[in-house]
């Protein structure tokens, strides 16, 4: 504690250029704090996937989709414990920035293979007695301010009805999740795909894909196989795996967001690096008598080097804990206008490991000045040499 006046006096003794270094700094990590909620956020529907179940899509591609009359052979596969199917509708409400998923399904089997959705029972009812009934996550209800009884129109992009592009539908339940930290995951809209499979404008009697959950997690490969095998040489080949991979799979038509967000940070890092190494060298070519001094009263060679250490830890440490407090701060307003991500937070482990990171960037940036700053010969420095 008694060196900290010594770290003060030097931080300060360029106000304004340590105050464009902080702030140079603090930027990063808002930048690194806020790459890294996003990408959590995104990844989170990966990690909420059900062990006990598989997805079979199209062999080449997750968009191709498959004959309804699969349903019948999946399920009488030997460890089949149940098994549904979905299909994405796509289409816009209102405006191409009110995205989120929508999907026809068949209500019962789709409840039952996902318990985490909870709806209450009288609106489940509602749904199964209503062709043209949907339900909501209540994240959407309360984003749009949708009630039970609202009629809810979409503009078709991928499924036209067969009097037009414009579907209704009317809103006969709104569920919730068991798990409050995967809300965000369910932001979608369910319809019934009876009504839809009869009022689309082609390709009746198909689907995007088939859920299928598993007596024994254990057994998934095994069963996953037993399924294509079945349609190996039919006109429509599937590919099995488990949810997980089909999640990640359909992130990855993103981009490759984890090596999105490493560049960008290895990028603005990189360039950190000179600006604040820069900075930090220049503070010692000023105050080499300085340091001369200190050498003179006493001070060994390790103990300068350690002082110019720690100038560059308390700069960098203290600005990147600073970035990431402004990147929690503004997380939950930028959350609430990104659909799907009404969840995303920068977490612990995340904030630990920015700080952690802000303390390597203190060593790289101040070990060349340190070093210098312990090799200065007294005699030499004092005499400008």
């Amino acid at each position: 504690m008694k060196y900290l006046p010594l770290i003060w006096a030097a931080l300060a003794r360029r106000k304004p250029r340590t105050v464009y270094t902080m702030l140079s700094v603090a930027v990063a990590f808002l930048l690194y704090g806020l790459l890294q909620a996003f990408s959590t956020a995104l990844n989170a529907g990966v990690e909420v996937a059900g062990a006990d179940r598989l997805v079979t899509v199209g062999r080449y591609h997750f968009t191709e989709i498959l004959p309804v009359s699969f349903y019948q052979q999946i399920k009488s596969v030997p460890g089949v414990k149940g098994a549904t199917h979905a299909t994405w509708f796509d289409g816009i409400y209102q405006s191409e920035r009110n995205f989120f998923a929508k999907m026809p399904v068949d209500p019962q089997p789709y409840l039952d293979l996902y318990p985490e959705i909870i709806l209450p029972p009288e609106q489940k009812q509602a749904w199964l007695n209503t062709r043209t009934g949907v339900i909501v996550a209540k994240a959407l209800a309360d984003r749009f301010g949708w009630k039970l009884g609202d009629k809810i129109p979409i503009q078709a992009t991928i499924w036209p009805a067969k009097d037009g592009d414009n579907w209704t539908f009317d809103l006969v339940g709104i569920f919730d999740n068991s798990d409050p930290a995967t809300r965000s995951q369910i932001e979608m809209m369910l319809i019934r795909h009876d009504f839809f499979d009869e009022a689309r404008a082609f390709a009746h009697g198909m689907v995007g894909w088939y859920i299928v959950q598993t007596e024994n997690p254990a057994r998934n490969a095994e069963i996953g196989k037993a399924i294509d095998a079945l349609f190996l040489n039919s006109p429509n080949p599937t590919r099995t795996d488990t949810e997980k991979a089909f999640n990640q799979s359909f992130i990855k038509q993103l981009g490759d967001i984890g090596l999105i967000v490493k560049s960008i940070l290895g990028a603005v890092f990189f360039t950190l690096l000179f600006l604040t190494g820069n900075t930090l060298m220049q503070s010692v070519r000023e105050r080499i008598p300085e340091l001369a001094v200190l050498k003179t009263i006493g001070y060994s060679d390790l103990r300068v080097l350690m002082l110019v250490l720690a100038e560059s830890l308390a700069l960098c440490v203290f600005a990147a804990v600073l970035g990431l407090l402004l990147a929690q701060i503004l997380l939950p307003g930028i959350a609430a206008k990104i659909p799907g991500f009404a969840g995303m937070e920068l977490r612990t482990n995340a904030f630990v490991q920015g700080v952690a990171l802000s303390g390597v960037l203190a060593l790289l940036v101040g070990g060349l000045p340190a070093v210098r700053a312990m090799r200065l010969q007294i005699v030499d420095a004092l005499a400008g040499r």
